[in-house]
């Protein structure tokens, strides 16, 4: 009887070492896959524009980065100009969000660049809230385009901030100060920048400024600027205000199309209690963000033909709002589940040539 139990107690302990080490060994296969899998992607890093942060932290990109490409990616936040100008020793790529940039980089360290790629497109667009959209209606400054989105008249802006007109002027006496447009510092990120040379070309008649008429126009563009105070240095930071600050701080922003549908995507609870607040102008004429990425590697050029995917293209549009227009991707406004975004961007005109815009930055600084 004794011998028998202790046969018994002998298997329960064979069975139970014997699980343990299948288990033991099961899992250390598993973490030992994982690890292959990781050691055998290729890190790329590199410095970005705040407005694609959200695109390189989706989950959905970086599995397909990873299993498509064996690429794992990590960037840095910069300011566009900054990113360019500055050190760019410790990376593989950069991606700033205007062919100004790209100009700019050449210009300066044209021997790094291996290899470039616009692929992803914003436009230039206001954010602003129910009452200054009411307010700015009723002076003829904006207006609704087929029940679907609003547009305003930049001529008419401008002329209400160079009159220096206050916000009481135009029925909102619970604004404080004159009119203005928040933008980010046009020395360090693109879309202030991109601003900057907007504002240029109005106050050149609505025509592009070029060597011969940047002088002209630069007393009455450094007098704009220098009213609006402390400026963000990226265009993720000054949205971010906007929507937290409110309508008192910021009545009206600058900011790039793509980050508001970004933003109802990321943010579904906040945005069901913002949405009926906000609204998005498109500046008539407007400016194009073209986001080139700039490979200083071969490590650069393989994420470039990454991010070229048609599955990562969809995704781009869809849940970050930039438009890209290659691999055959449609850049339906109906498929969005934000309202106001228009179909297409007719009315645009050129950003000043690098060189002008260049010397635009350097005379605001």
């Amino acid at each position: 009887m004794m011998k028998s139990k202790i046969i018994g107690v002998s298997i329960l302990v064979l069975i139970i070492c014997s699980a343990f080490i299948f288990n033991y060994m099961n899992t250390t296969a598993k973490k030992t896959k994982s690890n292959v899998v990781s050691k055998d992607n290729i890190a790329v890093t590199g410095l970005i524009g705040g407005e694609k942060q959200g695109l390189f932290d989706d989950t959905d990109i970086q599995k397909i980065l990873s299993s498509k490409y064996a690429l794992s990616v990590h960037y840095n936040k910069s300011g566009s100009v900054d990113m360019v100008t500055g050190d760019t020793s410790k990376y593989d790529y950069l991606f700033p969000s205007s062919e100004n940039e790209l100009e700019i980089f050449k210009a300066s360290k044209g021997k790094q660049l291996v290899k470039s790629e616009s692929m992803f497109n914003s436009p230039l667009v206001f954010y602003s809230w129910n009452d200054v959209t009411d307010a700015l209606i009723k002076q003829g400054v904006v207006q609704k385009v087929s029940d679907s989105y609003y547009v305003a008249d930049m001529h008419k802006i401008l002329n209400l901030i160079q009159e220096n007109k206050k916000w009481s002027d135009i029925g909102l006496p619970n604004l404080y100060g004159k009119v203005s447009i928040a933008s980010t510092d046009p020395t360090k990120s693109n879309s202030g920048n991109m601003f900057a040379g907007l504002l240029a070309n109005m106050l050149n008649n609505g025509s592009v400024v070029d060597d011969n008429t940047v002088d002209t126009v630069m007393p009455q563009l450094k007098n704009i600027i220098s009213k609006l105070g402390y400026m963000p240095s990226t265009s993720s930071d000054i949205f971010d205000q906007y929507l937290k600050t409110g309508e008192g701080a910021n009545p009206i922003i600058v900011g790039y199309e793509n980050q508001i549908i970004e933003y109802s995507q990321q943010n579904p609870a906040v945005w069901n209690q913002v949405k009926d607040k906000v609204k998005i102008i498109y500046p008539t004429p407007t400016v194009w963000a073209n986001h080139p990425l700039l490979a200083l590697n071969d490590k650069g050029s393989r994420l470039i033909t990454a991010l070229e995917d048609k599955d990562i293209q969809n995704i781009a549009w869809q849940k970050h709002g930039f438009r890209t227009g290659i691999n055959a991707v449609q850049n339906d406004s109906k498929s969005l589940k934000i309202s106001g975004i228009a179909s297409s961007i007719d009315q645009v005109i050129p950003m000043p040539k690098p060189s002008v815009m260049e010397k635009i930055i350097n005379n605001l600084k």
